[in-house]
Order: C-alpha cells, then structure tokens, then sequence
C-alpha cells in the first residue's frame, strides 16, 4: 500500500495474541537513513546491537558487510555475521542462565533453544532480556523476546532463537525483528520508520475492503506450532521460508509462456541462458526440470541450483533471485511471447549419508581392484608360460646312457 509519493507501509502480524492486554497507539520513531546508492535493497545504517542495554563487542563495521544491513520482510528470520552472532549468542546466553538449553524441535537443524520460560507469552520479558538495534543516527528500535524468538513445536514452555549465523557478512533482518510493528517506507526521503502496534488490532480498524488481512493470530493457550503467519506478496505469491537456520539447496519456481507463434517451440537451452543472465547466476546453475504444453502456451519448472564447487545457495544469492523473481525483473526476447511467475519455493540442502557421498569413489575403488588384479595374473600366467618354455629337451635319436633296473622288492 503507498501513502502519498513514493511512501509504502506494511504491517507485520504477531505470533500470538494478548487477549487481557492490548498495545498502545505509539508515535513514530525518527527514520534511519536509508543508506545511498543503487541497491536493489532496503539498507539500513546499523551500527550496534545491545542485549539487556550493554552493547556487544563488535566493531560497528561489521554491519557493513556483504551487501550490508538488509532490512526484508519476506525473509522470515534474522541472520548475522559470524563474530556478531557468536557475540549476540553469548551475551544471550549470559543473560538467560537460568533456562535450561535443550535440542531443537528439527534435527536436522542445530536450533538454540531454552526450556523454563513457562507458558504465558505475556511474561517472556521478565525471563529472556530486551535486545535494542541502535542506527546510525542515534535512534534504536527496541526488539521485545517475540521479535527474536519462536515457539518450540514439541516442547511445552520452550522457545528459539530466531536469529542465526548467515553465511556470508550480510546483515539480513527478517519478518521476526518487525512482529506487531507498522514499517514505513519513505522511498522518496531515503528513510524508514517503524511504529510498535498490534497490527491484528489495525486491520479490523482500517477495514480496507481492498488489502487481505492477514491470518487470525493464535492464542497464548494454545500450545500447537506458533510462528510468524505466512503472508502474500503485492502480486499474491505466498512467501514459504522453511523455518530454522537451513542451507538452500536449491530454488524451484513455475513459468508459463505463451508463444505469438503456435507452429513454434521454445529454445529451453537459449531460454535457461537468458534466465541466468536476468538473475545474475551462471549457465550451468539453470537447469530445466520438466514442462508441459498446449497449444502455444506452455508451463516450465526450472531450477537454481548451487554451483558446482559450492553445496548450497548462500542467503544472499538467493534473496537476489527471489527479489528478481518476485519483482517480474526477468526480460526477454518477443519470440518467447509472454510469460508470468506462477509459483517459487527453497528447498534445503539435502544431506547425503556417507554412502552417497562416496558411492562413486567405492564403485572406482572397486573396478580399479578388479583391474590390477587381472592384470597381475594376467602377467603370472604369461610369466609361468615362458618359464616352462624355457625348459631344455633331448633330441631325437640322441644317446641317452642306459640305466640299471633297479630288482622289485619281494
């Protein structure tokens, strides 16, 4: 939605409701720059974080780095740089002494989680401490335990950071740090602003007959699965993050094409080359996974996957892709006549065991075996052929002495 020139707004629903309490109308907060230059996201200055207001020991550099701080609703966690989440980590840990750490609901996924909370969300700010952002204009946004946690599925009274290590030097802040906070983008001035308010509560207000509302929010008594509520995109694409620190392994969507020519098929080679030279990836990363047709229309599934001497998509990467996706960045030649975005999804990383991981390795370790060992009796058997060969025989009719009869034994 946009309010006046170039300002749009959005506000991100709760993990769960407060049913006895209910959140003050608060005055805007000053703006954080955005940050200049060209972009393609929303960077804010940020240059500390505090955890129960003592700073972490960071250099405020480090929010600098990648593509700097990253402020992306559609990206449901948080993610820092390596040194800063080991830095955030431990100050929370520091804090939170008294909770007990336990496994993670997935696995597959090493989850920092503390058991001993108890189960009334109302009361998670007198156990788990107040975590401010600071930005570069002295202004901060105060982040309470539900714009950093979420609910543990399988542990009652339990919750986890929602805050991970990212894999590169970004910093990416995600859906959690804005639960219940009407964000502003003043595109025009360069700036950002944030609102804490009960953003359920808001859309009943405003009533706008025009823009969904977003899923009801699940009760505190209600002990099921709670996390960030999925919500729709401006063009209505639903934006699936699989939950956890995961590794992408890799990013799947659906295009339909519908060819001006009908006695024409698409170039699926020549089409996948202009695909990754709209997201900025390379060639071999681009694979065609299936497609259907009728007629001149047709629906193509296509594959990011990681580069060949990488294992997974790195954060950045893939928000890149997903932005160009989402944002219809991607061109082509009239030939291919039009084309949409029916669908995306990520997919992690799949971990192979030690058996698929060394298949190929044991199979050539076989057939090597089996090779030598022909060829060395191979060699034996030629070896043992011309030592009998060399073996010396009397001639015939050569004079060979007679010997004496030797009498039987009676």
């Amino acid at each position: 939605m946009l309010w006046g020139d170039g300002c749009r707004w959005g506000c991100y629903g709760p993990w769960w409701d407060h049913s006895s309490t209910r959140y003050g109308i608060l005055p805007f907060r000053p703006f954080p720059q955005f940050l200049a230059g060209n972009s393609p996201y929303y960077n804010i200055e940020l240059k500390e974080l505090r955890v129960a207001g003592k700073p972490l020991k960071v250099s405020p550099r480090i929010f600098d780095g990648g593509h700097g701080t990253v402020l992306d609703s559609g990206t449901t966690y948080a993610y820092l740089p390596g040194h800063a989440f080991a830095a955030f980590k431990d100050a929370l840990i520091k804090e939170t002494h008294v909770l007990k750490r336990i496994r993670g609901p997935d696995p597959n996924y090493d989850d920092m989680c503390f058991s001993g909370a108890g189960r009334d969300v109302s009361e998670l700010s007198k156990t788990f401490p107040q975590v401010d952002m600071v930005f570069g204009n002295g202004q901060k946004l105060t982040l309470s335990p539900e714009n950093y946690l979420f609910r543990h599925m399988k542990v009652s009274g339990a919750y986890c950071l929602g805050i991970f290590q990212n894999s590169d030097s970004t910093t990416l802040l995600g859906g959690i740090v804005v639960r219940n906070t009407l964000v502003t983008y003043d595109r025009g001035n360069d700036k950002v602003g944030f609102w804490k308010t009960n953003c359920s509560e808001l859309w009943r207000r405003l009533q706008l007959p025009s823009v969904p509302a977003p899923p009801p929010s699940i009760s505190s008594s209600n002990d099921s699965s709670i996390g960030m509520p999925p919500r729709l995109a401006p063009d209505g694409l639903p934006l699936n993050v699989l939950p956890g620190a995961f590794q992408i392994g890799v990013i799947t969507f659906d295009m339909s094409f519908s060819l001006n020519n009908s006695h024409m098929k698409p170039n699926f080679t020549e089409l996948s080359e202009f695909i990754a030279h709209e997201l900025q990836v390379d060639d071999i990363e681009v694979h065609l996974l299936n497609f259907s047709s009728k007629g001149h229309d047709y629906l193509v599934r296509w594959g990011i996957f990681p580069d060949e001497s990488d294992n997974y998509i790195s954060n950045t990467t893939a928000l890149n892709i997903i932005l160009r996706l989402r944002e219809h960045h991607m061109q082509f030649p009239e030939r291919f006549g039009s084309h949409q975005l029916v669908k995306w999804n990520i997919e992690p990383q799949i971990k192979q065991t030690w058996w698929q991981r060394h298949l190929v390795a044991v199979v050539v370790g076989i057939v090597v075996t089996l090779l030598l060992g022909l060829s060395i009796l191979g060699l034996w058997s030629v070896w043992k052929r011309r030592q009998e060969a060399s073996k010396t025989y009397q001639p015939v009719g050569a004079v060979v002495p007679e010997q004496e009869l030797q009498p039987l034994q009676s």
